[in-house]
Order: structure tokens, then C-alpha cells, then sequence
């Protein structure tokens, strides 16, 4: 480590996730956000903190059996009962389609509404800076969310998108190879693995389920917990500049 990253550490504490009241989770495909940040999710909606799912695309592309059409329904479905096993109640679908056959912009707009309506203090979404992503979709959603999270605050920017402004003061990237926040699980994990289980299109596989819960315990080693995740998480001074901390 760095001089420069170990005075950091001390001068610039990092986000506290369970510090924020109002997170907003989006999720390029519905069963992401449980993947990625499940257990987090629940943990947050059972200690009391307002907890909003938006799904950006409608995942129609997710089954080599089922056409597209009648997928997205079922899609739906499964999201959210997925999202009740984690506790959470609040759960919106945005208008397009899976595989990146939409208008950006589009979705940027759509996305800011959902922040300007759920007025987060943090956002979560996945990592658009993981270099083994290749999905249109994840890297689209990450880098949205990442450039909202950043205009969020200025009343200015957000009306040029068709929205107000709102307080967000982070963002948690899940799915990320670089975590710098570690949050215990307590609990939650098997909350997370259930709501997984309940995506049954999609037929996901155990090593996907070994991957988490050997991750799982990885971040808790970290804790001196048996279960946690990990986000790369950054606060509004880390957005515009200290490249260390991100």
C-alpha cells in the first residue's frame, strides 16, 4: 500500500453503506441485484431502511426455450418474489429490451425519473470498470448509474434530463473486482441464496453458488464474520477526484 493510499485511509474515511435511509438498487436484468448485492439488499430492508429495485431491461433474451415474449411476464414474476424473500416490496420495471436493443439516452432519462421519484441518499448498481464484462447491458446500467449518482445533487443537470434533483451522496457498485467497502451479511446470505432460487427461468447454476459463497466468506474473513459483501463503494468527494480511493 501506497503512502499516499494509507494517509487516505485515515484523512478520508469510506462510505458506510448501513448509514444510508433510501437505496437505490439498479439491476440490468432481473435477477442481478440479488446476485450481486443480496444479501446487502436484505439486510438493509430488515434494519428498517427504504429499499427500491429498479430493473432496466426486461430480460427477454434469458432462455433458450422460452420465447421472448412470454419470458419477460415470467421474468417479472420471478423478480418479485425474489424480492420478497429479501424483504423488499418496492420493485419497478423500466420499458427495454434485453440485449442492449434500446436508446441510452432513453434509459438514462427513465433511470434519473426513478432517482428523482425515490429520492436515494445512495445508489447501487453493477461495476462498468470490471474488465471481464461483456454484457452490453451490465456496462450500460453501471455507467448510467455511475454518471447519475455523480448529477444527482444539481437541480441544473437533472432538469436537463426531466427530472429533479435528489440527495445522493454515493454509489456501491456491486459485481466489482476492485471492493474497497465491506458490508456483513448477518444472517442475510441465506435471504440472498432463496431469492436466487426463486429465478427459475434462468437456471442458475451451482458453480455460480459456490462462487458467491466462497466470495461470501472471503469478505468475511476480512470482517471477522462468516459472511459479508463487497462493493466498490465512493462518496461524492471520491466521484470527482482522490483516483486512489476508487
Amino acid at each position: 500500500m501506497s503512502l499516499v493510499r494509507l494517509a487516505l485511509r485515515f484523512a478520508l474515511p469510506h462510505v458506510d453503506i448501513m448509514a444510508h435511509r433510501r437505496c437505490l438498487f439498479f439491476g440490468p436484468h432481473p435477477d442481478d441485484i440479488e446476485i450481486g448485492a443480496g444479501a446487502t439488499a436484505a439486510r438493509l430492508a430488515r434494519e428498517g431502511r427504504a429499499v427500491r429495485f429498479v430493473i432496466c431491461t426486461d430480460g427477454r433474451y434469458g432462455s433458450r426455450t422460452i420465447p421472448p415474449e412470454e419470458l419477460v411476464a415470467v421474468r417479472q414474476e420471478e423478480a418479485i418474489s425474489a424480492a420478497k424473500v429479501l424483504g423488499v416490496d418496492d420493485v419497478v420495471f423500466l420499458p427495454f429490451s434485453d440485449g442492449a436493443d434500446y436508446d441510452v439516452d432513453s434509459m438514462l432519462r427513465a433511470m434519473a425519473g426513478e432517482v428523482a421519484d425515490f429520492q436515494p441518499d445512495i445508489i447501487f448498481a453493477p461495476d462498468p470498470c470490471v474488465a471481464s464484462e461483456c454484457h452490453e447491458d451490465h456496462l450500460n446500467v453501471g455507467r448510467l448509474a455511475r454518471r447519475l449518482a455523480c448529477a444527482a445533487p444539481y437541480e441544473g443537470i437533472m432538469a436537463s434530463l426531466g427530472a429533479h434533483s435528489a440527495p445522493v451522496d454515493a454509489i456501491a457498485f456491486y459485481m466489482s473486482a476492485k471492493c474497497n467497502v465491506v458490508v456483513k451479511s448477518k444472517g442475510a446470505m441465506k435471504a440472498q441464496l432463496e431469492a436466487i432460487s426463486k429465478h427459475h427461468s434462468q437456471a442458475i447454476g451451482s458453480d455460480i453458488i459456490t462462487y458467491l459463497r466462497l466470495r461470501s466468506v472471503q469478505y468475511g474473513l476480512s470482517r471477522l464474520c462468516l459472511h459479508a459483501e463487497g462493493f466498490r463503494a465512493l462518496g461524492t468527494t471520491e466521484m470527482h477526484c482522490l483516483p486512489e480511493r476508487g
